[in-house]
């Protein structure tokens, strides 16, 4: 006869069974509906003003966000400043990059003594940089050369985006706690939105005022009032932070070189796993003067110090640091050639791949190098995996092989405007929910279908399309005499069944379609 359990671990199961409930409780809904908050509370992104972050799930995709609380408790002032507020956010959901962490709804509740806007943002399971280069050199391991690259090359490209934009927007807190990586190696960046929420302050130490044009990282007038931001609670100092921010910071005009600073710091300590402080709280030059010369390959050497230099105008741009020979891991015409490839997957079958290689003779020459005086240098199919092709473009659909700017001073996916007509802003002083949300992932194939109805009076359309997180969505519908394939790709986009994005592409698919089915009918 087996001994009975003990009563005291028992307990503890019932326990830790009880806090896992109380966890998962439904706390508060969007006014939509589609948000809703847990009592678990989560740490992503060390923005300053934040009175809370709790764990969220989105009901319409089934997966986990981020539900922030930003606290005013001067009424009036939030009344007189409301439409403001809501143009900053406005703007803030505009900001979209794969490697950023998105910001997906917002909505203000004045219903409570204390008002508050509250925002939806991605959740990054995997955590942190810093926890994730802890682990690492606890395990005793080295960090690998390859995703040493890939990270920079991500992070870079998060950068020159936001550099990008008009005006730049400066992230003006990047450091390996607001850095996140992903289970698939995809890296976000958070806190994008931290410095309109600073204590009136340059960055979170206050280490001077804002001055000049270039003060905060969006324009003037996407910047809190004076009279909203002077109440927000600004986070205590942390001085292990400190390293992270150029020499020049908060004593001249701010620029897309402080980012470029923090950029080689994150680079440095991605490289070395930690700079050893000796004990200190804050890391001293002497520990990052070690950490530097400890580099043993020479290119990487030179990319970080060019980053770090002391003089602003001498760090290059994001834009330019991608094309750093230390990053070159993935041929240009190789790239170009999978981003093309994943742009018109729509069009072709889903295991095309696999199809295609089955046809390939594996004795053929894929290429060859002339040499003088020699016999070229030949590579044959049976030399490629396969299999490695596949991961690959895996890997650039999940964003960790970015275009790096090739042939344009601009990201692949332009900025939209982050100061949209004051027309277009919504004007309500309270959020109403919207009828549809916008569909944000992005189709990947696409297969359609016509069949004559059985009076043989119309067409009856089945669209399948497949969206980038593997999701199927069949439609179906009964066409009109008057539809047209722009039209029903319109009417897609507006019920919030297909990314903007795809409008064009989905109307030239059913274009193609219905000419082909007339001609086989006629």
């Amino acid at each position: 006869m087996a001994a009975p359990e003990p009563a005291p671990r028992l307990a503890r199961e019932r326990e830790r069974e009880d806090e896992s409930e109380d966890e998962s409780d439904i706390l508060e809904e969007s006014p939509c509906g589609r948000w809703q908050k847990r009592r678990e509370e989560v740490n992503q992104g060390n923005m300053p003003g934040l009175q809370s972050t709790f764990l969220a799930m989105d009901t319409e995709e089934g997966v986990e966000v981020v539900w922030n609380e930003l606290h005013f408790r001067d009424r009036k002032a939030f009344a007189a400043h409301e439409e403001k507020i809501q143009t900053v956010f406005e703007q803030l959901v505009l900001v979209d990059h794969p490697n950023i962490v998105k910001l997906h709804k917002y909505w203000l509740d004045t219903s409570e003594a204390c008002a508050r806007v509250i925002f939806i943002t991605e959740y990054v399971s995997s955590g942190s940089l810093k926890q994730f280069l802890k682990k690492t050199k606890k395990n005793h391991k080295a960090m690998n050369a390859r995703a040493w690259k890939r990270w920079c090359t991500q992070i870079l490209s998060a950068l020159s985006f936001l550099h990008a934009c008009s005006p730049p927007i400066i992230h003006g807190n990047l450091t390996s706690d607001t850095i996140f990586i992903q289970h698939n190696g995809l890296i976000k960046i958070g806190s994008v939105w931290h410095r309109i929420f600073s204590n009136g302050k340059c960055g979170l130490w206050g280490m001077g005022s804002w001055r000049g044009p270039a003060r905060s990282a969006f324009a003037p007038s996407t910047a809190l009032p004076h009279d909203l931001r002077s109440p927000i609670r600004a986070e205590r100092e942390e001085l292990r932070n400190l390293h992270f921010f150029p020499p020049e910071y908060g004593e001249v005009a701010d620029g897309t070189a402080v980012d470029i600073f923090s950029f080689g710091m994150c680079a440095l300590e991605m490289a070395v796993l930690e700079i050893q402080a000796n004990g200190d709280t804050r890391v001293t030059e002497e520990a990052i003067a070690r950490a530097r010369h400890s580099l043993s390959d020479p290119n990487m050497r030179e990319f970080i110090l060019c980053c770090l230099a002391r003089d602003p105008a001498r760090r290059p741009s994001a834009h330019s640091l991608l094309f750093h020979r230390v990053l070159f891991e993935v041929h240009s015409l190789k790239l170009l050639a999978a981003h093309c490839f994943i742009q018109h997957q729509y069009l072709m079958p889903e295991n095309v791949v696999e199809e295609k290689t089955k046809a390939v003779d594996l004795h053929a020459v894929l290429a060859e190098l002339p040499r003088p005086r020699r016999p070229p240098l030949q590579w044959r199919y049976s030399e490629v995996s396969f299999m490695e092709l596949d991961k690959f473009l895996e890997d650039v659909r999940n964003g960790i092989y970015p275009l790096m700017n090739f042939a344009a001073t601009r990201p692949l996916g332009l900025p939209r405007v982050l100061a949209p007509p004051l027309e277009e802003v919504q004007k309500a002083k309270t959020p109403t929910p919207e009828p549809f949300d916008s569909e944000t992932r992005k189709v990947i194939q696409m297969q359609c279908n016509l069949e004559r109805s059985e009076d043989k009076a119309r067409w009856h359309l089945t669209l399948l399309l497949v969206l980038e997180d593997r999701l199927h969505r069949q439609l179906t519908y009964d066409l009109l005499p008057t539809d047209s394939p722009q039209d029903l790709a319109s009417e897609l986009v507006h019920y919030g069944f297909l990314h903007e994005d795809d409008r064009m592409k989905l109307a030239a698919f059913l274009e193609s379609t219905f000419l082909k089915y007339r001609g086989a009918q006629a």
